[in-house]
């Protein structure tokens, strides 16, 4: 508003209605202003050219351009130079305080870009939430000291396409054109069970064992049935003598020696009690993970900032957890 308003106070000058249809013209060059005063100020385009670290015919351009939307001429050619006009000379205080303006802007920018502080929002499952990222945060925490972290544990997309999240870290791909998404690894996938469970009731040597064990699944989600059907054995729901959807509940559930349940790696190794169960035998498709952010925000430098950690972060926290599977026959 600055520059504007300083063209306006010259609107009494001969050439008013010129400079009214630049404030007017949204698609006018500011370019053009540095151009103008380089130019008076060095009296030449190729000095004029030299300080800039342009071009002269880019400059010359610049000013013919000038001298057009203006329907004015600036500068008088001589054989010693340019020489400023009477609307040159009317015009360059307001484009002083125009290219004054400009600066102001550029310093304000790059101070608040340069400030790395905010609040970022991210979104994850509740196991990926309660324990895969709180050491992440930790670590977080201590590089950007400045960045607050609100977690949402929710399996929700639309978090993101809501703005209730800024960050989302996914076991599928986001499909959404307006997010940006990043494949950071797999996290594995197994059976597992208490040692007391075990000492109980006895280790499964094969798959087909586990149909005579206690199972810990979801309730309405079929993904741990369709894995059965997939190895040629189909269970009825049934077959779970505990049902959950809630992940959280199937691993307190395993871990007070309930029954075998199924979980990721990284999962499982927060609690050396509870062991792996026909390792190697079950062909569980690992569960991809997506870190995903906004298309319109990931240019945030804060956000920004959160994002890159994660995606450095995260993929060595899953490659801890593929490799803390324990030896086969340890559960005995």
């Amino acid at each position: 508003m600055r520059r504007f308003q300083a063209i306006h106070n010259y609107t009494n000058v001969h050439n008013s209605n010129s400079i009214l249809n630049i404030k007017n013209n949204p698609d006018f060059d500011w370019r053009l202003v540095r151009s103008f005063l380089a130019v008076l100020d060095q009296g030449s385009l190729l000095a004029a050219a030299r300080v800039l670290n342009v071009s002269q015919p880019t400059l010359g351009r610049h000013i013919t351009e000038l001298e057009s939307q203006l329907a004015s001429v600036l500068f008088e050619r001589t054989g010693r130079g340019l020489v400023p006009t009477r609307t040159a000379l009317q015009l360059a205080e307001a484009a002083r305080q125009m290219q004054d303006g400009a600066l102001q802007l550029s310093r304000t920018l790059a101070g608040a870009q340069a400030q790395a502080g905010g609040t970022v929002r991210i979104t994850a499952s509740v196991p990926v939430a309660v324990q895969l990222l709180p050491p992440i945060l930790l670590a977080l925490r201590l590089a950007l000291p400045d960045i607050q972290i609100e977690i949402v544990s929710s399996n929700q997309v639309s978090n993101l396409l809501r703005r209730e999240a800024d960050i989302a870290i996914r076991m599928v791909r986001p499909d959404q054109t307006s997010l940006v998404a990043k494949k950071l690894g797999e996290a594995a996938v197994g059976a597992y069970a208490h040692r007391r469970y075990l000492a109980r009731r006895g280790v499964p040597a094969q798959p087909i064992d586990l149909l005579q064990h206690e199972l810990i699944g979801s309730d309405t989600d079929p993904t741990i049935r369709q894995g059965f059907a997939a190895m040629g054995t189909p269970v009825p729901r049934e077959a779970f003598a505990l049902r959950s959807d809630d992940l959280l509940v199937q691993w307190q559930a395993v871990r007070a020696g309930l029954g075998v349940g199924f979980f990721t790696d990284y999962q499982a190794q927060t609690d050396p009690e509870v062991l792996p169960v026909l390792a190697g035998q079950l062909q569980i498709p690992p569960l991809p993970v997506w870190l995903a952010v906004h298309r319109e925000i990931r240019t945030s430098r804060h956000i920004r900032a959160v994002f890159d950690f994660l995606a450095a972060a995260l993929p060595d926290a899953l490659s801890a957890g593929a490799a803390v599977r324990y030896p086969s026959g340890s559960s005995h």
